[in-house]
């Protein structure tokens, strides 16, 4: 016996609307650098994937942020990626922020960001900080044109890779720790020629932050009568052809 058609009920299963991945700057230094966006963003996100969870755990206090925050860093990211990708897929928002700056520069983000667009998952990056950009603009050094390095090769590959930067014309910007940035300027010396502009930019944002420019041999001076303290931003002006 067939049933009147109004006895049928249909059942629709939906499956859950895909989460989006925010890749959210963090201060450099000045808490007063954090946008009101990051702020909001990082309140109503449903996971927080920082760094280091003790440094960042400070900044989210500070700004009465009690969302639950998990470990990813350059050491596990390939491992926490998959569950972090089936989070976004069930529909949760995760916020990914780095200790200091933009992720993905310099800093863990670029392995997650990658695996989340291969599933179709939306990525937004908000504008924020960046060591780099400030250290570039304030050194009296064309900025229209550059090149980001970041770390230079700590050993293996260095050599070549500064030998391959020798001709380059555009402005070069390096990242590097107080305990190497002697010795990195010495060897930009050695294969740029010592009259080469340089702007050395540490503790940017902070109240320390400074800014040594001059020719190589004159900011290698410099630091041989004052330790380097605090990160540094290396800015060094490209070949005159």
């Amino acid at each position: 016996m067939l049933l009147p058609s109004s006895f049928f009920i249909f059942f629709v299963i939906f499956a859950p609307e895909m989460g989006i991945l925010y890749i959210v700057p963090t201060p450099v230094g000045n808490m007063e650098d954090m946008t009101l966006r990051a702020i909001r963003i990082l309140k109503e996100a449903d996971v927080v994937l920082a760094e280091d969870t003790r440094t960042s755990g400070i900044l989210l206090n500070h700004f009465e942020i009690k969302q639950h925050l998990l470990s990813h860093h350059k050491f596990n990211e390939h491992g926490t990626s998959a569950s972090v990708i089936e989070r976004l897929k069930a529909g949760q928002t995760v916020a990914l922020i780095s200790d200091a700056g933009t992720p993905g520069i310099s800093d863990p983000g670029f392995f997650l960001v990658r695996e989340a667009v291969r599933a179709g998952i939306e990525v937004q990056t908000l504008p924020g900080a960046t060591a780099f950009v400030p250290a570039l603009v304030s050194s009296g050094l064309p900025c229209d044109r550059f090149c980001f390095e970041g770390f230079l090769p700590q050993k293996k590959g260095r050599q070549t890779k500064l030998q391959s930067l020798k001709d380059e014309e555009r402005t070069m910007v390096f990242y590097e720790s107080p305990y190497r940035v002697l010795k990195t300027l010495q060897q930009f010396a050695e294969v740029f020629g010592t009259e080469r502009q340089v702007s050395v930019c540490r503790e940017i944002s902070k109240v320390h932050e400074e800014s040594v420019r001059g020719t190589l041999v004159e900011v290698i001076a410099h630091f041989q009568e004052h330790e380097p303290r605090g990160e540094f931003v290396i800015v060094v002006s490209g070949i005159n052809k």
